[in-house]
């Protein structure tokens, strides 16, 4: 079994150096980065104006809908890649699990667009 794991030393050197080249970079502009800080460097900036109205204003609910609703179906073109590279390799069972996963998302969506839930107004 020794010989099994020391083929995982050059892994385990590898995040040690990742690691300690990580910390490096983070506290070197600390430590020797200058401190002057003045009224300028220290005031809110919003695009290049002063900041109006709260911070923590409500958003419409419909901004978090459309944004999960990308979301899910971003993810769907994220599963058509590896299967659309790997067809020639699953045959008839992989092709017909993806009309199904496809059919199942198409029903989803028309479900959404009757609903409205795509309408902004």
């Amino acid at each position: 079994m020794e010989p099994f794991l020391a083929s995982y030393l050059p892994i385990l050197i590898f995040l040690g150096i990742a690691g300690a080249l990580t910390l490096v970079m983070v506290l070197l502009p600390v430590v020797l980065g200058p401190s002057r800080p003045d009224s300028e460097k220290l005031s809110a900036y919003e695009c290049g104006f002063d900041t109006f109205g709260d911070a923590r204003a409500q958003f419409d609910v419909r901004f978090y809908l459309v944004s999960i609703l990308f979301i899910i179906f971003d993810l769907e073109v994220a599963f058509l890649f590896p299967w659309a590279v790997s067809l020639s390799r699953i045959g008839l069972l992989g092709f017909w699990s993806m009309m199904g996963f496809l059919f199942v998302l198409t029903v989803g969506f028309v479900y959404e667009w009757k609903k409205g839930a795509l309408e902004w107004e």
